[in-house]
């Protein structure tokens, strides 16, 4: 990926998460007042969550300007991988409220508060879950397209709101019709909820941090054995993260090919790959000559 791409990239990636900034505030701020006017521990913990979102975008953004330093001496690969880290900050922020989410509903259990519903904030609820749906379907898009960990992990932080949204305007139906003891018992649903969103970024984060395979190894050997003067191709090696990953591949040649013939081949090769697998950074070949 070219300086001026990449750069392109962390761009779209940034107005991304500032629009998803300005909504998530938005959301969570209603949710906040309208959940304490009406002693709602459900809509509480539900606008602290919303809140976290806004959170996640802040270290978003910072992640993505680390991200987007070149290669130097100490980072000669780059630093895209802090992009990844900024993915598991996002999961540890998620694991924290989810835990004082769990405390304020202990605390609603022992000490009872009856909330008073009524029809503006069932209103304020449907609102918010209109706008959640929006984010979801928008950055898992651009997540997707931009090949983005910070946007995708972002958008399953999102999903979350949906059903915790959803337990909220289920709480306070129950609320309504004379249960308030389940408003505290579906806040702590939801910071189970919460904290399997957290489970899933940390366990995708760690697949690229920890150097999981990028590419099916069997992909490239057929893509490379096609090419004239490959004899055979073997231990085929990927890590990283789709849009910028290392490959590592051992090729068998004729003995008897010249030194300026196996560079040219070497060339031809690095070429062929990277034109069928755009996320490719660092391409390291080896070559060997045929034996018995």
């Amino acid at each position: 990926m070219n300086m001026e791409k990449a750069k392109n990239r962390i761009k779209e990636i940034n107005k991304v998460l500032w629009t998803i900034l300005a909504l998530n505030l938005i959301v969570s701020i209603m949710k906040l007042v309208v959940g304490y006017a009406i002693s709602s521990a459900s809509m509480v913990a539900d606008g602290f969550h919303s809140f976290s979102d806004c959170s996640s975008n802040i270290i978003g953004l910072i992640g993505t300007a680390l991200a987007a330093k070149p290669a130097d001496e100490c980072h000669p690969y780059g630093h895209k991988k802090f992009e990844t880290f900024t993915s598991i900050i996002i999961a540890l922020l998620l694991f924290i409220v989810s835990i004082n989410i769990i405390k304020s509903s202990v605390s609603k259990l022992i000490n009872p508060v009856i909330p008073h519903v009524d029809i503006y904030s069932f209103i304020v609820m449907i609102i918010t879950i209109a706008i959640n749906i929006f984010v979801i379907i928008y950055e898992t898009k651009q997540g997707k397209k931009l090949k983005s960990d910070i946007l995708i992990s972002d958008a399953i932080h999102t999903k979350t709101d949906v059903y915790v949204s959803l337990s909220v305007i289920l709480s306070l139906i129950a609320v309504k019709l004379g249960y308030p003891i389940l408003d505290p018992i579906i806040s702590f649903v939801i910071s189970i909820v919460i904290i399997k969103a957290g489970v899933e970024i940390l366990i995708n984060s760690s697949k690229v941090l920890c150097d999981a395979a990028v590419l099916d190894p069997q992909d490239v050997i057929d893509l490379v054995s096609k090419i004239d003067g490959v004899l055979d191709c073997h231990r085929v090696r990927s890590r990283g993260r789709e849009d910028d990953f290392s490959l590592n591949l051992h090729i068998v040649v004729d003995p008897s090919m010249p030194v300026s013939q196996s560079h040219r081949l070497h060339h031809e090769i690095e070429e062929e790959i990277r034109k069928h697998f755009s996320g490719v950074h660092y391409i390291d070949i080896h070559i060997e000559p045929l034996t018995d």
